[in-house]
């Protein structure tokens, strides 16, 4: 049977004409356990194009999850043989996307709480809520579905929360941003899936006005596309993404653990909570991520938005090419931007467009569904929240990847600029 590629069914609240038509597929006619290496080269291809690849009723061990991201080096027989399903997109990658031991060894990070690993293969988490016994080795695990309420600087009331509002927990890319490089792709399986009524996310609160809101599926995971986030920019705006990298705090899940998000899940409020970088664990310059704002799509060259606002430090911008108009240009000469509030205004200002209601998918987990996503494509949000006793439990595989995302090219710069 060949492999059939079928549009995903988009939320009401899309906007047919602002959605990417190429935005996500629901992949038929092939078990993501058994692929051949001529089917891999085909979801390969069809996840850098579609963003998002949606398996249904899959049944998935741990080893498999991970393998599916580095085995299309291999030939047929071995390939069979030894199938890990996230590794397949990146056969070199090994270590977790935040290194095995998932947040440096220290209980400060903000994703301590979210990530149990799998003992026997430690590339693969267990995430959800609630209570979870005799799991993959794993004898108790007590799970916490993250919430705003305990990161962002002001949260939805106890009593609208009971109606049914929530928030976006944090707009992010799943990478370490320090040492490791970003993820290829992002695997993620539902085992439990526990029922309930739909939530609403409010976008607003006092630094962010605009009163939007978005009905989501109870414990969905929201996703947006970087490509349709820099398309829909102003040019002054395209012109400053394509000449900027920037610089990621060192440990940033440690330096940005005191400090706390804004309503709308992306970015931190610039209050001065972050933890001295004499106070993080050790760090080496040499490890420190610098990364284009604008990473490149590996099968279709178009340009991503890629960036986790929490975690940036400063911004470093390239001078416009001697050919580009300076009409209207931000930082013609080129800056390198330190001051944190201004780069978080900066980063703001060129996302938020990119999170408008009409343009998230909010994906309706059903049990046994299997989602790959292009994680140097796009942005994703955990929303809502559990009662603790509505279990939850999903494993979830990144790898750290072997290379750097690639940036703007050149002809790129002198094109957008």
């Amino acid at each position: 049977m060949a492999i059939e590629l079928v549009p995903i069914t988009l939320p009401a609240s899309a906007s047919p004409s602002d959605f990417d038509p190429n935005f996500g597929r629901e992949v038929k006619g092939v078990n993501p356990g058994e692929f051949t290496p001529e089917q891999f080269k085909e979801i390969e291809t069809a996840l850098y194009t579609h963003g998002i690849l949606l398996f249904r009723d899959v049944s998935l061990t741990p080893e498999q999850q991970y393998a599916l991201t580095k085995v299309g080096a291999l030939s047929a027989m071995t390939f069979n043989a030894v199938l890990r399903f996230t590794q397949a997109f990146d056969p070199e990658s090994e270590s977790y996307g935040h290194g095995n031991n998932k947040t440096q060894s220290t209980k400060k990070s903000v994703l301590h709480p979210d990530l149990k690993t799998i003992p026997r293969v430690p590339q693969v988490q267990l995430i959800g809520n609630g209570m979870v016994y005799n799991h993959e080795g794993l004898e108790t695990a007590a799970l916490k579905h993250p919430s705003h309420t305990t990161f962002h600087k002001t949260r939805v009331s106890a009593e609208d929360e009971a109606l049914g509002f929530t928030r976006f927990y944090r707009w992010h890319i799943d990478a370490a941003l320090y040492d490791y490089n970003p993820p290829r792709a992002t695997t993620l399986y539902g085992i439990v899936v526990p029922g309930g009524d739909r939530q609403t996310v409010r976008y607003s609160d006092d630094d962010d006005p605009s009163g939007e809101t978005l009905s989501v599926p109870l414990g969905t995971t929201a996703f947006v596309s970087g490509k349709k986030m820099f398309e829909i920019l102003p040019p002054e705006l395209k012109s400053l993404a394509v000449r900027t990298s920037v610089r990621y705090a060192p440990h940033p899940y440690v330096w940005m653990a005191p400090a706390r998000a804004k309503s709308d899940g992306l970015g931190i409020v610039n209050d001065g909570l972050e933890l001295p970088l004499n106070e993080l664990p050790e760090w080496e310059e040499s490890r420190i991520k610098t990364l284009p704002i604008l990473w490149k799509n590996p099968v279709t060259g178009e340009l991503h938005f890629q960036v986790h606002p929490c975690g940036a430090q400063e911004l470093i911008v390239k001078p416009l090419p001697s050919s580009a108009s300076r009409l209207d240009a931000l930082y013609p000469d080129g800056e390198h931007i330190k001051d944190l509030g201004k780069v978080r205004e900066l980063l703001h200002l060129m996302q938020r467009p990119g999170i408008a209601p009409g343009l998230v998918y909010p994906h309706d987990w059903k049990e046994r569904d299997l989602v790959v996503f292009h994680n140097r494509g796009l942005l994703h949000s955990v929303v809502g929240a559990f009662k603790p006793d509505q279990v939850r439990a999903f494993h979830q595989c990144n790898l750290a990847a072997s290379d750097v995302p690639a940036g703007p090219t050149e002809q790129d710069i002198i094109a957008w600029a």
